[in-house]
């Protein structure tokens, strides 16, 4: 394969890459949007639209091996490839958990919310803007943003420990909000593997960047 056949796979494949960051981001507002607004037809979209982020991951995969057996790469190349492997997987997982929020939602439409949702949203808030900046950062190849990406994830961190708090305090008060209480933590806590997938993502973007691998979960 010539190095122009080459560079055009790898533009072929980006394009598919940011598509599926798309959808995934899509993804994510939708769900928060359906549980904050009690639209169970919003939630059902997002499971919905679920296999064809898989197919993408499948498809990107599938192509990236190709590539490596190919033209074995060597250097950057190897990097880009081997950081949209990784950035597939951590893309698919995101999209898993919008699917779990969106499920939630669907199993919390009969009944009234135990507190009113101002925490989630607000957490939401910051993890959908990681993974807008998290595929700009990609994009960039920009190594300092990457890092301050990641960082944000203490923000998220300490939302989640105020939500858990709040909603402890909540069902120790009132027995029949356990089961819902329950519910909305598995939300913050989606909320925030969502956020630690970005964090993943920053990473790798450094690694694709300057071969060195970069531990940001410290």
């Amino acid at each position: 394969m010539s190095r122009h056949a080459f560079e055009e796979q790898l533009d072929v494949l980006h394009r598919k890459l940011m598509s599926m960051g798309t959808l995934v981001e899509e993804a994510i507002h939708k769900s928060i949007k359906s549980l904050v607004e009690r639209d169970v037809h919003l939630a059902e979209q997002v499971i919905a639209a679920d296999p064809v982020i898989n197919e993408l991951e499948q498809e990107i995969q599938s192509e990236c091996f190709r590539l490596i057996a190919l033209q074995q790469p060597v250097g950057s190349d190897l990097r880009r490839l081997g950081t949209m492997l990784k950035l597939v997987t951590d893309l698919e997982r995101m999209g898993d958990h919008a699917v779990s929020i969106s499920k939630t939602t669907r199993r919390l439409m009969a009944e009234p919310y135990v507190k009113p949702l101002i925490d989630i949203p607000l957490m939401a808030d910051h993890v959908k803007a990681m993974v807008r900046d998290c595929l700009n950062a990609y994009i960039a190849r920009n190594k300092e943003a990457a890092e301050e990406i990641a960082a944000r994830d203490d923000i998220v961190d300490k939302l989640f420990a105020t939500i858990f708090r709040d909603l402890i305090e909540v069902m120790m008060k009132n027995g029949n909000a356990i089961s819902q209480g329950t519910h909305l933590l598995l939300v913050a806590q989606y909320l925030e593997r969502i956020a630690d997938h970005v964090t993943n993502i920053c990473e790798w973007i450094i690694y694709m960047s300057t071969g060195k691998m970069t531990d940001l979960n410290k």
